[in-house]
């Protein structure tokens, strides 16, 4: 009994064999199983299917939906950011063993270890500790309520640039050098000394008034932007494309407002719902720049409202010259049948736009939606409102096309009349 029970516990030939058949066929199963779901989307070459080859690697939904690098030309900080307790004197602190005098810095910022900024500073510029890289403070045109709520040393930053602000790394748990790994890794925190004027230079120091010795002649420097938008709200995907674009460009007030062919549904998109993320965006433009000055946003649902009741408030028609984008239709001739010289059917291009008065050029672009502004109600309202209307040709450009090339011409304008006054 014993050897027949012996017997009945060994594993029998049937078993193995199939249990080895498994084993083989189930990884093969699940490759060729894949394999034919990529296959129904792939060409067919003849009468055979693409090789087995590249199904070593199978895309993972989320290899589409990883973080964008971002290229940043100056470190750009908060004024939140900026450290408690630094001096605001040239005042001079002991370093050293042998009790070495230096002048404290203006001020310091530090960065965590896993924040984007340090990670480039670290993987993409590979900075030691005493090198130096640009660095600035983000600063809005409307923020005297966030100013208001920082310390007067915050409040006097806000704007500044430097081309000399101080690398120093703040080693972290068991590395001990400071000084990025081997593989790019930061060893720990960032720290960046922002050195004293002259090497920095001040918003206030930039944005001043200077006046002649008669006492009659007044002299504005000013960091504003000449260019304003008024843009009809574009897809959320589009849109998140589009405001880095903007700010790197550089406008003094953006209008994102809803149009006869914006769908309703655009304004619950996150970027509204989150500011931080539309301040995310504008701040990627500044940074890729080298600007630190964010521009006014405005939101608004009701278009026709807002043209009656704010616009003319922000936009002096007396000193600001208004126009409207549109794309002119083939075939279709303005009202001035002869036109002018570089007008396209009586229709002005953006070189043709007068300015009023003899000020420094400023200028509000419109652009609509990608459909184009709605003929003609929309249209009769912003000639009523004094907006000449121009055109990029007959293409029909998709939104993120539009601005940019709109910008573009619109700044060159302004500079260009300018020299020339």
């Amino acid at each position: 009994r014993i050897h027949l029970h012996a017997m009945m516990l060994m594993p029998r030939p049937m078993h193995c064999s199939f249990w080895l058949c498994a084993i083989i066929m189930l990884p093969a199963f699940t490759i060729s199983k894949h394999y034919t779901a990529i296959a129904r989307h792939l060409p067919k070459r003849g009468n055979h299917l693409p090789s087995l080859a590249f199904v070593n690697h199978i895309p993972n939904k989320r290899d589409f939906h990883r973080a964008r690098p971002l290229y940043l030309n100056r470190i750009l900080f908060d004024t939140s950011e900026i450290d408690d307790g630094n001096p605001t004197d040239n005042e001079e602190v002991t370093t050293g063993t042998n009790n070495n005098k230096a002048t404290a810095p203006l001020a310091t910022v530090t960065f965590s270890k896993d924040d984007y900024r340090t990670i480039h500073v670290a993987k993409i510029l590979g900075l030691q500790n005493g090198d130096t890289l640009r660095a600035g403070s983000v600063r809005s045109p409307s923020s005297q309520e966030e100013e208001g709520n920082n310390n007067n040393h915050q409040r006097q930053l806000a704007g500044l640039t430097t081309d000399d602000a101080t690398v120093t790394w703040l080693p972290e748990g068991k590395i001990k050098k400071a000084q990025p790994t081997k593989n790019g890794d930061p060893p720990g925190s960032l720290q960046i000394s922002i050195p004293h004027p002259p090497k920095t230079s001040l918003w206030n120091d930039r944005n001043v008034t200077t006046i002649t010795e008669d006492g009659t002649t007044t002299d504005l420097i000013s960091d504003t932007p000449s260019v304003s938008l008024l843009l009809a709200l574009p897809r959320p995907l589009q849109l998140s494309r589009i405001l880095p674009m903007i700010s790197q460009l550089g406008i003094d007030q953006l209008i994102l407002t809803n149009a006869k062919k914006v769908p309703k549904d655009y304004f619950g998109s996150h970027i509204f719902r989150k500011p931080e993320v539309l301040r995310d965006l504008l701040v990627e433009g500044l940074a890729q720049s080298g600007d630190v000055t964010l521009p006014n946003v405005t939101v608004t649902k009701r278009l026709k409202v807002f043209m009656e009741d704010e616009f003319d408030e922000m936009f002096p028609l007396g000193e600001v010259a208004r126009v409207i984008a549109h794309p002119q239709r083939r075939g279709v001739v303005g009202d001035d049948d002869d036109g002018k010289e570089g007008e396209v059917g009586g229709v002005k291009r953006m070189t043709d736009v007068e300015f009023p008065g003899d000020g420094p050029r400023r200028i509000v672009v419109a652009v609509g939606p990608e459909g184009g502004w709605e003929e003609p109600y929309e249209l009769d309202m912003f000639t009523s409102k004094g907006f000449q209307q121009i055109t990029l040709g007959t293409r029909v450009l998709r939104s993120d096309v539009a601005v940019v090339s709109l910008l573009a011409l619109a700044h060159e304008v302004c500079a260009t009349g300018d020299r020339s006054d």
